[in-house]
This record gives C-alpha cells, sequence and structure tokens, in this order.
C-alpha cells in the first residue's frame, strides 16, 4: 500500500501542467497559425527565416510523460507565426521531451539521494542542441534560431545558454521553473526567501541541492543577453524569481502584479472560441491571450539579436 501510495504522490508532482484547457499537441514539428504540424524535412528560403524552438513544461521532474503541450498554451508562441522582422519571417518550432528520461527517473523526486548522472534536463539541453544543428545544416543562419521555453523548458532555456553560448541567436524564458511549487508550498511570502527556501532544503535535500547546482552554473555562465518573463503570483517560482537579475545582459518583465493586463483581465482560451478560462495562478499567465501584449517586446527582442 505504501509503495503504491508512493507512486500516485509522484504521478501528482506538477512543475507545469501538460494537459491544458485546449487539446493536446503531442508531435514534434513546425506549427501554423492554424496548428498544422509539419515535419522537419526542409525549409524553404532558410536564409530569411527566424526559427524560434518551444520547449514545453513537464509534468514529472526526471521522468517520461505521455502529453507535449496543447493548444492553449502555445498560443500565444503561434500568434508570432509568420511575422516578419527585417524582411525574415518567423517560424515556430514545437519539440516534444516526453520520451525523455533522466537517469534516475520519476521515483527521484522522492528520494534524499544525491542526483547522479544526467538528469531530464540535462538530456533536454542536448535535445535542443541537436535540433539547432540540424536546423543549421538546412542553411539557416545560426543567429536566427531562437531557444523559448516555459517553466521546465524555460529553465531548460536557460541551461542551454550556459553551456552553449555561441549556438543560437538568443532565447526567451517563460516562467522559469522545475522545482515544485517553491512560493506557494514554503509559504515564502509569509516566511520569507531564505526561511521559505530552507523549508523546502529541510524537506526535499537532494532536489534543493540540484536546483541550487542550476542556478549556480546558470550565474556562473551565462552571458548571452536573454529574455525572461516572471509573475510574483506564480505558485512555483514567482517569489523565488530575482536571482534572475543577477544575470549580465538578462532582461526581466514582471508580467503584472495580479491577473490583469494593461486593464484587462486575463483568460486562456481551448480548442473552441468559445472555450474561456479565468487564469488562476501566474504560471500561466504567458498562456493568456493577454499577455500578446507583450508580442512587440519579444519582436523588439529578436530583432537586436540577427
Amino acid at each position: 500500500m505504501k509503495k503504491i501510495l508512493l507512486i500516485l504522490s509522484v504521478l501528482f508532482i506538477s512543475t507545469s501542467t501538460v494537459l491544458g484547457d485546449g487539446h493536446d499537441i503531442k508531435e514534434d514539428g513546425f506549427l501554423s497559425k492554424d496548428f498544422k504540424i509539419t515535419k522537419l524535412a526542409t525549409i524553404e528560403d532558410p536564409e530569411n527565416k527566424i526559427i524560434l524552438i518551444n520547449n514545453h513544461g513537464q509534468n514529472t521532474l526526471d521522468g517520461k510523460q505521455k502529453g507535449c503541450t496543447s493548444i492553449d498554451q502555445i498560443r500565444n508562441r503561434v500568434s508570432l507565426v509568420d511575422e516578419e522582422i527585417n524582411g525574415k519571417k518567423i517560424m515556430l518550432y514545437n519539440l516534444c521531451a516526453g520520451k525523455i528520461e533522466g537517469d534516475m527517473g520519476k521515483i527521484w523526486w522522492l528520494s534524499k539521494k544525491p542526483y547522479v548522472g544526467k538528469s531530464k534536463l540535462d538530456k533536454r539541453v542536448e535535445q535542443n542542441l541537436e535540433l539547432v544543428e540540424k536546423i543549421v545544416s538546412l542553411d539557416v543562419p545560426r543567429k536566427q534560431i531562437f531557444v523559448t521555453g516555459h517553466s521546465c523548458g524555460g529553465l531548460t532555456t536557460l541551461l542551454f545558454f550556459s553551456r552553449h553560448p555561441e549556438k543560437a541567436g538568443g532565447g526567451i524564458a517563460y516562467a522559469a521553473a522545475c522545482f515544485d511549487k517553491l512560493s506557494k508550498k514554503y509559504k515564502i511570502k509569509k516566511l520569507g526567501l531564505e526561511a521559505g527556501l530552507a523549508k523546502f532544503k529541510k524537506k526535499k535535500p537532494a532536489q534543493y541541492d540540484l536546483r541550487e547546482k542550476y542556478n549556480n552554473e546558470i550565474l556562473a555562465q551565462l552571458k548571452v543577453p536573454l529574455l525572461a518573463f516572471t509573475h510574483p503570483k506564480d505558485s512555483y517560482e514567482g517569489l523565488t524569481s530575482d536571482w534572475l537579475d543577477k544575470i549580465e545582459g538578462m532582461k526581466r518583465i514582471v508580467i503584472s502584479e495580479d491577473y490583469t493586463l494593461d486593464g484587462k483581465k486575463c483568460h486562456k482560451l481551448g480548442k473552441k472560441k468559445s472555450d474561456k478560462f479565468p487564469v488562476k495562478d501566474g504560471h500561466q499567465m504567458d498562456q493568456a491571450t493577454c499577455f500578446q501584449y507583450y508580442n512587440t517586446e519579444i519582436l523588439k527582442y529578436i530583432e537586436s539579436r540577427i
């Protein structure tokens, strides 16, 4: 019985909800404005394309997962498809990491053992590097390739540029987080950052140490100017993300203080136009349609890097 409860606990650990209010997107490939997928084979007029690689969140820190992303989660990235910057047209590649598993597997989250080997995050960085090199082989200029990601995909983005600073033009991290709902579960607002993280360390020492290792690596090695979005009501790392401001060249945008933007209440849309869902966690603010308010900022950032 105890073993069953442990397995169920692992299944409920979520660092970013994979199944959203809209239907699943389960395949790799370029996405069109209407969410149709085209497999990577050739790229027409590659010198005049800008490729955004989308890294989704994940619902297990180190294990495999069935889903990839969903229409509601990727809608705002898709809104950038076919936009032009200096005559170069944007394409969006959805990169699925569902089949990737870290060396210690999903059960590690319940363990107090130090991490040994390559984690799923490490392997996702390698997956991105492989894709970038494939795109470059199709004659897209390296500086016109951008690695982006939400949640664990956002942390993947930061790690990618810490390890491979010259391999892509730039990156955008949305709500970068991959170590549970730290802000909410460890009461950061009430206890303060230091006391809250100390509580996390006491309960999850191995997981605390791996997070600290990655954060320190990023702080020491990340030099590429990146764009990052955070939200103070993000239950994951909304109140623990000020460390991003210490990164050289990092431009961090705090989306909002609540669930409104530009004076409008934010909602997510599902598969149908009639599917409208209120945002209840700042971790989802980059998925709300109101977030397209920042498209101009994103396009300016891309232009600055190409």
